[in-house]
């Protein structure tokens, strides 16, 4: 039976944005809920008890709307409270440790692996973890870049104080021979031209690309897809698609004037956003 509820996808800003451009290309068909924390951005630097409780009070939200499926797409709460979370809400959940370790150990030939995320998804360990346990000759170096967040959030994506930053961080995995680096944290893909001129030819991989695909698979296997359209193609601009027939929803817990700058980037095109309050 086909299912036309939304999948809801939440993150604890603007970051989750690119999340959605990937689940649009996979699943175009598809309509989602968004729900970016702004009143409580960053996440990273917060303790674990309290990144749950943000977590289940999103979720708690988006299960008001009759999602169907939820994609936790935040790295911060994917790397600290993804058990959590998928023993308390009954809807299929995708999160992004897992799909991004697989995808960084097809890519990496040299087995050194670069991870990079909030302060709190470095210490919980999760990347490391996930990435060992499939592959354990791997050799894992992980960095918490704790400014790309609020960079990101600010729209300073690709400046001179954004690629020093990057140079700052980064040059220590480079120096460490890494062929992959693992973008831990869904706001990171927004300063990807920064990341790319610190670390040249490295390959970069981002989950979202992976957490998109699963998010498909766990639908088709589950016959949950959602009716298709009459129309079995859409324009897309650059990794997104502009289709006039899917309904999407986007929520912020915060007003913010540079949510449609990164929604134009993220996805080429601005949505309506609702303002919610969360408890």
């Amino acid at each position: 039976m086909q299912n036309n509820k939304k999948i809801g996808i939440f993150d604890s800003g603007v970051g989750g944005l690119t999340v959605v451009s990937e689940v649009f290309k996979a699943l175009p068909h598809e309509e989602i809920i968004y729900f970016g924390d702004t009143a409580r951005v960053p996440y990273g630097s917060k303790s674990k008890e309290t990144v749950l409780k943000y977590s289940v009070q999103i979720m708690n939200f988006l299960m008001k709307q009759d999602i169907k499926a939820a994609i936790i797409a935040c790295g911060t709460v994917s790397s600290n409270c993804y058990e959590e979370l998928s023993g308390m809400f009954d809807v299929p959940m995708v999160e992004m440790v897992k799909p991004g370790a697989v995808a960084c150990l097809k890519a990496t030939k040299n087995n050194k692996i670069g991870v990079i995320g909030t302060e709190r998804t470095i210490k919980s360990g999760a990347y490391e973890r996930h990435i060992k346990s499939l592959r354990p000759e791997s050799h894992v170096y992980s960095k918490a870049c704790p400014l790309f967040v609020p960079l990101a959030e600010e729209g300073w994506l690709d400046n001179p104080v954004s690629e020093l930053t990057a140079g700052i961080y980064l040059q220590e995995l480079v120096d460490a021979g890494i062929d992959s680096l693992l973008i831990g944290c869904t706001h990171y893909p927004l300063l990807l031209n920064c990341i790319q001129k610190v670390t040249g030819g490295i390959n970069i991989i981002n989950p979202a690309k992976a957490a998109a695909e699963q998010m498909k698979s766990l639908l088709t296997e589950k016959n949950m897809l959602r009716e298709m359209r009459t129309a079995d193609s859409f324009p897309y601009c650059n990794r997104s698609h502009n289709n006039d027939k899917t309904q999407h929803v986007f929520y912020l817990s915060d007003d913010t004037d540079k949510f449609n700058m990164i929604c134009e980037i993220a996805l080429c095109k601005q949505y309506p956003v609702m303002k919610a309050v969360i408890e």
